[in-house]
């Protein structure tokens, strides 16, 4: 029994530093410390109508924190995996300039390069959802590099040329349910 107690506090003790060490490693890579918000919703909460079709449909005020010393651009991907259809895509931004480790984007502002979304535009569309309550995330990429592609870029695309960029990722998601139903 006693011998069985020991292997336990031992398996127990590596675990621990295996632990620590795979969180020493995240933070050294600035994946744990990047981190979304917005002074207009909270995490999983409701998005003020203002920011979606049944307001003035403007994009909401985020801030992005924690972003890693050689971030050279953030990427923002805006989408809603509870659409009918599969995921559709708000607003796609791309290139914004970044050069410390905060960055605030403004509400009603266009902060990068715009792409392509599934409203068939260029820019920001807000929140919609047809019926119910949908789940709306605001994905913001570190990226080691501005990125060599056009207003109107897709997000597969997009996508494509982040791959090996990535230094941070973090997110937020707010709700909503149009009004009226």
């Amino acid at each position: 029994m006693k011998e069985n107690i020991k292997w336990y506090f031992l398996i127990l003790m590596l675990c621990f530093a295996v632990c620590i060490n795979a969180a020493d490693l995240r933070e050294k890579k600035g994946g744990v410390s990047m981190n979304i918000t917005s002074p207009a919703f909270q995490h999983n909460s409701m998005i003020p109508a203002k920011y979606t079709c049944d307001g003035i449909n403007v994009n909401p005020p985020l801030l992005i924190e924690g972003i890693p010393e050689k971030t050279k651009s953030i990427v923002l991907i805006m989408d809603d995996p509870d659409a009918p259809m599969g995921t559709w895509i708000h607003w796609i931004v791309f290139n914004i300039p970044c050069t410390g480790t905060k960055l605030e984007i403004k509400e009603n502002s266009i902060p990068g390069i715009q792409g392509w979304n599934d409203f068939r535009k260029v820019g920001y569309g807000g929140p919609c959802p047809p019926s119910g309550t949908h789940r709306y995330f605001f994905r913001a990429y570190a990226l080691d590099t501005m990125l060599n592609l056009k207003e109107g870029v897709k997000r597969q695309e997009l996508e494509k040329a982040m791959q090996g960029h990535i230094l941070a990722q973090a997110e937020i998601i707010g709700l909503y349910k149009k009004q009226g139903r």
